[in-house]
């Protein structure tokens, strides 16, 4: 049985030709799904986020709650003080003790002024926080509206899709094994430096199928006659008469 080194040179560019069929059959499913994985996973990301700004807010109204409770409560410890003083007023001896406990009364009445003021500021706060909160649930509804869209766009892609693309994935491992190493690695090589992932490319138009510059007659005739691998000498991908090109044929 002969080996991938036995095969000979039309032999191997079928199988690289047939590799990069299959391999740009599962490109265009992937072109089909577009950026709808990334656009996914950046809604469902965003989604996270609101959810963290969520919980955020809920720390701080329970803080600025706990605040509040803080100097509500001194509010009465110091009115109930004003109230002691002002019944010891009652029973003073002399104007003195008078002063004394008048300017005790004066620094609790101070007291209850600035713990309604440190509730008020905290009661806006509080506001603030809860529309926050509704702005934020508001753009996560926005937000969860979209993602539904794009994961039922993209589930309709896969459902229709995925069973051709386990096949082709499939296709592409077999293919791989048939394909001369050396050309293989050359192969992966090029597809990775091309957005459209073409490595092997047909003669169309006297030009490169990849980079469309003009192939030399002389040049064209050595691609036709299959002796030995040609790349194209302004772009480097593997180059194919449209002969073989149309007589590679996929299964699926």
């Amino acid at each position: 049985m002969a080996t991938v080194k036995d095969f000979s040179v039309e032999e191997k560019l079928i199988a690289v030709l047939t590799l990069q069929k299959i391999d740009s059959k599962i490109d265009e499913i992937k072109t089909l799904k577009g950026e709808l994985p990334m656009e996914v996973k950046d809604l469902e990301d965003e989604i996270e986020g609101l959810q963290t700004r969520i919980n955020n807010i809920d720390a701080e109204v329970k803080s600025i709650e706990n605040f509040i409770s803080t100097k509500t409560e001194a509010k009465k410890e110091a009115q109930a003080l004003i109230k002691k003083y002002e019944k010891q007023q009652e029973n003073v001896k002399n104007n003195r003790e008078f002063e004394a406990i008048n300017k005790e009364v004066e620094m609790q009445e101070l007291e209850v002024k600035l713990n309604e003021k440190h509730i008020k500021d905290a009661n806006i706060e509080l506001k603030d926080r809860s529309n926050a909160r509704m702005r934020t649930e508001e753009k996560i509804k926005d937000v969860e509206d979209a993602l539904k869209v794009k994961r039922t766009e993209l589930e309709k892609i896969i459902a229709d899709t995925e069973k051709e693309e386990q096949a082709l994935s499939k296709d592409s491992d077999a293919a791989k094994e048939k394909v001369d190493p050396r050309l293989l690695l050359a192969y992966e090589r090029i597809r990775t430096t091309y957005p459209n992932g073409l490595a092997v490319v047909p003669i169309m138009r006297d030009s490169c199928g990849g980079c469309f510059n003009v192939i030399p007659p002389q040049r064209q005739s050595e691609i036709r006659q299959r002796k030995k691998i040609i790349v194209c000498e302004h772009c480097g991908r593997i180059l194919v008469d449209v002969d073989l090109d149309d007589q590679v044929k996929l299964k699926h």
